[in-house]
């Protein structure tokens, strides 16, 4: 009886503890991008990005205001992300913004740097489309997101009014995203 309850024990402890599965380094959530969180400092990224290249980064010159980001490459030397902190030349400072510039990085709902408005659309609910010079900028407040499409995407009758208010019923399916960025400079 007491090695069936030490089997029992032992296998609940190590489906509790041994099943944890690694955080998926291209994952992109409201709070997080890949291993960075939202409350991840500057001095800590060389913990993070071990294996990957930083620059743009003097964690000891507090006398630079020269850094406004922080450029992230893998081994290969592929631009990974660029990250801004919310204070210039401050290792304590947390980073604000993460603009994405791997197709890797994923949301939960698949959503990419390859994925179009529609994947957008269907994904998730947008909640505000600013009418730019030569872009459109659409927020996902549920991820913290903001996707650029550029108006090129747009039919040609849409590109040059910036007083137009472009609604997400005028942006073809098909738009691709130019730039995609998750904001934390709000929280």
């Amino acid at each position: 009886m007491n090695r069936l309850f030490l089997c029992l024990f032992i296998i609940t402890i190590y489906s509790i503890y041994g099943c944890k599965s690694e955080p998926n380094p291209f994952e992109i959530g409201k709070q997080h991008v890949g291993l960075l969180t939202d409350s991840t400092q500057v001095k800590d990224l060389k913990t993070i990005f071990i294996n990957d290249s930083i620059s743009n980064f003097d964690s000891g010159n507090t006398l630079s205001n020269s850094i406004n980001t922080i450029d992230v490459f893998d081994k290969e030397g592929q631009k990974l992300l660029v990250l801004s902190p919310r204070a210039v030349s401050d290792s304590s400072a947390v980073i604000g913004s993460v603009q994405i510039m791997d197709s890797r990085y994923k949301t939960s709902e698949n959503v990419s740097l390859l994925s179009t408005f529609k994947d957008i659309n269907d994904a998730y609910k947008i909640n505000r489309i600013n009418n730019l010079i030569n872009s459109v900028v659409v927020s996902v407040n549920e991820i913290n997101a903001t996707f650029t499409i550029d108006k090129e995407e747009l039919p040609a009758n849409l590109r040059f009014d910036r007083n137009l208010a472009i609604e997400a019923i005028h942006i073809p399916d098909q738009a691709k995203i130019k730039y995609f960025f998750i904001n934390w400079n709000n929280n």
